[in-house]
């Protein structure tokens, strides 16, 4: 799952990047309104978190109503130091799904989240089901056949994708750009390395080898009966 977190203190930034990557995030972060909207133009997203205080003419509930008008339909949680009713009036009214004031318990942030999640952007379904295989994206939980599934958060970050596009091929460069954020620089065999460690895990939980390998172009996941 690829989160957008539009931050323009870096301290900030840099806590929510790193808290929300050992959550299984891949989170890409600008500093401002103008380079996000060319992140959210170039890239899809399942959650933005954006600072109502940014620098420049526009500031996070400028950018957040621009978003809507333009279509996007991306769940938004709004992070600010004002914290008063109208203020909160504001956020929403602006097209803001959530609205959290500083500071902040990461635990809260990361669970409203997963709500948005559970909402989504439309009718999401709130699992995922693959024959036996079944992915909880707001629980975070994986069952095969009704058995849990322990995997780390990147693992099941890409689980999550595959179980998006099942019987599609997937590139290694679109595996990278959705469950790994933008400044990972894709010169490693890294996701060749994460699929084996997602076969393993799958394997040991007694499912068969449904991720298959499509030699020259990526990897698929196997339409379950």
């Amino acid at each position: 799952m690829k989160l957008l977190v539009v931050e323009d203190d870096v301290r900030m930034a840099g806590l929510l990047r790193r808290g929300l990557a050992q959550e299984g995030w891949a989170v890409d972060v600008t500093g401002d309104a103008v380079d996000a909207r060319h992140a959210v133009s170039s890239a899809p997203y399942d959650a933005v978190v954006c600072d109502v205080g940014l620098p420049g003419p526009e500031t996070g509930l400028d950018w957040c109503r621009w978003f809507r008008e333009a279509g996007h339909w991306t769940p938004v949680l709004m992070l600010t130091a004002r914290v008063g009713v109208d203020d909160r009036i504001a956020g929403l009214d602006c097209g803001a799904d959530d609205y959290l004031g500083k500071p902040f318990a990461f635990g809260e942030l990361a669970a409203r989240l997963r709500a948005l999640l559970r909402r989504g952007e439309t009718a999401r379904p709130t699992t995922l089901v693959n024959g036996p295989l079944v992915l909880d994206p707001a629980e975070h939980q994986v069952r095969w056949h009704g058995e849990g599934v322990e995997l780390s958060p990147r693992e099941f970050a890409l689980l999550d994708y595959f179980m998006r596009r099942p019987g599609d091929v997937l590139r290694r460069t679109e595996i990278l750009d959705h469950v790994w954020d933008y400044a990972y620089d894709g010169t490693s065999n890294v996701v060749d390395v994460y699929v084996r460690y997602l076969r393993n895990r799958l394997e040991q939980a007694g499912a068969p080898e449904v991720i298959e390998t499509v030699r020259g172009v990526g990897y698929r996941l196997a339409v379950l009966a």
